[in-house]
C-alpha cells in the first residue's frame, strides 16, 4: 500500500512490515474486488436490511438510541440541531418500520442545560471543562445503561466531545458484561486526538480519543475526574479512516502510539470496503463502537445497520462515497 498524501503522517500511520518509513515496503490491503464487498456494490448500493448477527449482542433485535443535543465541545452554534434534523428525516422511523429493530429509549433529544453551569472558566486550555465533562458523564451513563442490556446502541449528535460519553458508556458494559474491551473505527476527516496542552483551539471536540485512550488525564472530578479505566479504549484498539486535517501535534501523537489510520488518499486508492476488510483482518474490531464525525451523502435510503462482520456497517452513499467519487 503506497504512502498516503497526509502529509508525515503517512508512514507512521499506516501498518508496516518492516520499519515506518515511507519508502519501505508496507502491508497490503486484502485483495478484495473493488466492485463489492459483503452485500453491496460500490455505486449501486445494494441494500442489506437483516438484523444484525453477533454472537456479542444478546438482544441483537434490539437497538438503544441515545439522541444528544450539545454543542458545548466548541464555539459555533448548530451541531447540536444534528440530532432533531435526523429524526425529524424519518431516521428512527426507517431503522424501526425498514429494518425490524424494537428501539429503545425515545426520540425526545436531550439538551442537558441543567448540567451546564453559569461560570466556566477555562481550565489546562480547555473551554468549556465543566460542561462538556457533565454533559459527557450524563451521555456515558445513559449508553452504559442500553449497552448493558445486550444491545446496539445508536447516538445521535452533531459536536465530537460527545465521543467520550458513548464510548466510555460502550467500554464499561462490555466489560462488565462480555470481559472484553471495545475497539473503535473512527471514521472521520480529523483524529481529534489532541490533548489539553497540543489543542491550538481549547476546544474540547478535538480531544475525546485522548481522553478516552487516558493519553490525557485529570484528577479533579468535575474536569473528567469521573473517567476511569473501565471507560478507556487502549491505543492499540483504535484504527481511524478517513483522515485529511490532522493537526502537528496529533501527527506527533499518532507517532508515538504506532496509531493505525488511512487518509482519504488511501480511501480513494484502496476503496473503503477494502480498509474495513484489513482492519477485521487485524481482528481490531470483536467489539465495535463506530464513531462517524463526518456524514455527508447522497443516500437518505442508506441504513447504518446492516448484517456484516463488522457492527455496525453503512453503505457507501451514507458516507458521500459513490462510485470511487471522494468525500467533500
Amino acid at each position: 500500500m503506497a504512502p498516503s498524501r497526509l502529509s508525515d503522517i503517512a508512514d507512521i500511520a499506516l501498518p508496516t512490515t518492516k520499519s515506518t518509513s515511507a519508502t519501505d515496503t508496507v502491508t497490503t490491503l486484502p485483495d478484495t474486488p473493488a466492485s463489492s464487498v459483503g452485500s453491496r456494490t460500490f455505486g449501486r448500493s445494494i441494500m442489506n436490511t437483516s438484523l444484525i448477527e453477533s454472537k456479542f449482542l444478546s438482544h441483537p433485535e434490539d437497538l438503544g438510541v441515545v439522541a444528544v443535543g450539545f454543542s458545548g465541545g466548541q464555539c459555533k452554534p448548530g451541531v447540536d440541531a444534528a440530532p432533531s434534523a435526523l429524526i425529524e428525516a424519518g431516521l428512527l422511523t426507517q431503522i424501526r418500520d425498514e429494518l425490524g429493530y424494537n428501539l429503545h429509549g425515545h426520540d425526545t433529544v436531550h439538551l442537558y442545560t441543567d448540567l451546564v453551569p453559569k461560570e466556566d472558566p477555562d481550565y489546562r486550555n480547555m473551554k468549556n471543562p465543566r460542561a462538556v465533562s457533565a454533559v459527557t458523564k450524563k451521555i456515558a451513563d445513559q449508553v452504559y445503561n442500553q449497552a448493558k442490556e445486550g444491545r446496539l446502541v445508536l447516538t445521535l449528535g452533531g459536536d465530537h466531545s460527545i465521543a467520550i460519553g458513548t464510548i466510555g458508556g460502550s467500554a464499561k458494559a462490555i466489560r462488565e458484561r462480555l470481559g472484553r474491551e471495545i475497539a473503535v473505527i473512527w471514521v472521520d476527516a480529523h483524529a481529534d486526538i489532541n490533548t489539553p496542552e497540543t489543542s491550538g483551539s481549547g476546544n474540547i471536540h478535538g480531544m475525546p480519543v485522548s481522553f478516552l485512550t487516558g493519553l490525557a488525564k485529570e484528577d479533579k472530578e468535575d474536569i473528567f475526574g469521573w473517567i476511569k479505566d473501565e471507560n478507556r479504549i487502549s491505543v492499540k484498539k483504535i484504527v481511524y479512516i478517513g483522515l485529511r486535517d490532522v493537526d502537528a501535534g496529533e501527527k506527533r501523537i499518532l507517532r508515538e502510539n504506532g496509531i493505525k489510520a488511512f487518509s482519504m488518499f488511501d480511501i480513494d486508492r484502496y476503496v473503503f470496503g477494502d480498509v474495513v476488510a484489513w482492519v477485521g483482518k487485524e481482528k481490531l474490531t470483536k467489539n465495535l463502537h463506530l464513531g462517524i464525525g463526518r456524514v455527508e451523502g447522497y443516500g437518505s435510503q442508506s441504513h447504518w445497520l446492516a448484517k456484516a462482520q463488522y457492527r455496525p456497517d453503512f453503505d457507501m452513499e451514507a458516507l458521500g462515497y459513490m462510485g470511487g467519487s471522494n468525500l467533500p
